[in-house]
């Protein structure tokens, strides 16, 4: 069975046993693409790793979605901030670490193949993937879940290939990064909707601990002024619709996954899943275990 550790609050870790690895090497699919350890660091304080150019036997690649880190690689040092991804390619001596004062959430992928060359090319210096019109920055979010689950499944070698697939769609929606937001069109805002837009940037940052200031920048006005606009438009407070935002997103995870709770909490930004629970009872009336459990359609 893969191995999963527990560390940081919240941190979820699983590492592929040698022989499932050399499986994997021999299959024709699995050869071209897979997955060695996957996790999820929420903030990491005090993370730090360094490996030699022996040690780094397979590429590594971190996606920050909130606070600041950093990495070394060939005696030059990156700064990382959120939004931001990097690639680190095998056999070069690396390190990397969390910034103590805005501790960075991380998700985090070690992966190889005969394609895996590939998808790192370029990417060894950190490259950004803000929020914007068509980003789909939680549906990639949702992708890397797909990715998780199936490598935490346990030994089972068809789970194990649809994760390779899966990886081959989360890498390529970072190597082709305009083609997958262009991709997608139905249903994207009218830019010129100062609301819409602000919804919109809600809506593909529920993992992040959002402040009004946070929102209100994006749609270029001062706090005051745009919370007094939206609340007349949208009939309600920036905040208050983001936690409606974020608990109509759990009901979709509770309805079409088998994500449990820890695991949904944080990507729709509640750090504390207990926390999580009681503003979903708050919202629903009833809590995510209930909502789950009652019959629908």
């Amino acid at each position: 069975m893969p191995r999963i550790k527990e560390g940081f609050k919240g941190e979820r870790i699983v590492v592929l046993p040698g022989f499932l690895v050399d499986e994997l090497k021999h299959d024709p699919l699995g050869r071209e693409l897979y997955i060695t350890d996957i996790g999820y660091y929420p903030h990491a304080g005090f993370h730090y790793c360094e490996r030699t150019a022996e040690e780094a036997q397979e590429y590594v690649l971190i996606y920050c979605v909130e606070g600041e880190g950093w990495f070394r690689l060939g005696g030059r040092r990156y700064e990382v901030v959120a939004n931001q991804f990097f690639i680190l390619p095998k056999y070069q001596a690396h390190a990397y670490g969390s910034k103590a004062e805005a501790p960075w959430t991380i998700y985090w992928i070690h992966f190889d193949g005969a394609k895996a060359a590939f998808f790192s090319v370029g990417f060894s210096c950190p490259h950004d993937i803000f929020p914007a019109a068509h980003s789909r920055i939680k549906e990639r979010l949702m992708l890397f879940e797909e990715i998780y689950g199936a490598v935490s499944s346990g030994y089972n070698k068809n789970y194990m290939l649809y994760a390779t697939t899966s990886l081959f769609h989360f890498l390529g929606s970072m190597k082709f990064l305009g083609e997958y937001r262009e991709c997608r069109f139905v249903g994207t805002p009218d830019k010129g909707d100062m609301v819409q837009r602000a919804i919109h940037f809600m809506q593909e940052n529920l993992n992040r601990k959002l402040r009004l200031s946070d929102i209100a920048r994006e749609v270029r006005l001062s706090p005051s002024y745009f919370s007094n606009v939206f609340e007349e438009k949208a009939g309600s407070p920036p905040l208050r619709y983001l936690g409606y935002l974020r608990i109509q997103e759990a009901c979709r995870y509770l309805d079409f996954t088998d994500l449990k709770i820890s695991q949904i909490s944080p990507l729709v930004g509640y750090e504390d899943a207990l926390y999580f629970s009681r503003q979903f009872t708050k919202y629903m009336g009833m809590s995510p275990t209930e909502y789950k459990a009652r019959k629908k359609g």
